[in-house]
This record gives structure tokens, C-alpha cells and sequence, in this order.
């Protein structure tokens, strides 16, 4: 399983997959693709201060038809406990992200320096 974070995501549904990097678009290919529930509330949140054009429902439906995408049924819990770790991120849809990856030992797409630099799974 492979986790998305919410940029790649935003930008495989509006057609610009020329935006990942050539070892994103291998992650991408031939592996279950999931997102952690807080993916679609921060898209849920860039549609409603008018940076998306689509509200979240639409866009994760149609990359659940289009690609298979899925979002992960991980016990929030388990997700919170593994950010009570991650201490390096403050902003808190990255660090759900990133400890959503994290508690099931995954790698996660991003283009983020930041979370490159310290979830040693990222992929860019």
C-alpha cells in the first residue's frame, strides 16, 4: 500500500501527473493507493477557501473509479498515536498524514522537503 499525500492527490485528479517525479509516478504504478481520512477534510478545506474546484467527495470518488484509490480505515487511534511521535511537523493535516503512513510502515508520495527530509519512506 502506497499513501498520497493531499498535492498529489489534487493534482492526479485535475490531470497533472507531469507534476510527480519520475520515482513518484513508479510509486504510483502497480500498488494500492490510499489516503488517510484527513486527505479528504484538507481537500474538503481548499475547496471551501476557494483554492479547489471541486468539493472532496467529487474528486475522491472519481479517483476511486479512475484509479482505484482508497482511504484507509486505520482506528484513528492508532493514527493518533503515532503522531503523538512525529514532533517535527506542527502543521496538523501534514502530521496525520505522515503518522497515517507511518503506523502502517508505508510509503507515502510527496513533494514535501519537509516530510522527505524526515519520514525516511517518503517518496519523491
Amino acid at each position: 500500500m502506497t499513501y498520497l499525500d493531499t498535492h498529489v492527490v489534487a493534482w492526479l485528479y485535475g490531470g497533472e501527473s507531469d507534476k510527480l517525479s519520475k520515482a513518484a509516478n513508479r510509486g504510483i504504478q502497480g500498488d494500492v493507493l490510499s489516503i488517510s481520512p484527513i486527505v479528504v477534510l484538507e481537500l474538503q478545506f481548499l475547496y471551501d477557501i476557494g483554492r479547489a474546484k471541486d468539493p472532496a467527495s467529487k474528486v475522491v470518488e472519481a479517483l476511486s473509479r479512475d484509479i482505484g484509490l482508497t482511504v484507509c480505515e486505520l482506528p484513528f487511534t492508532a493514527v493518533v498515536e503515532q503522531a503523538l511521535y512525529e514532533t517535527w511537523v506542527r502543521d496538523p493535516f501534514d502530521r496525520l498524514i505522515v503518522s497515517h503512513a507511518a503506523a502502517n510502515e508505508a510509503p507515502l508520495i510527496t513533494r514535501d522537503e519537509k516530510i522527505r527530509r524526515y519520514y525516511k519512506r517518503a517518496i519523491w
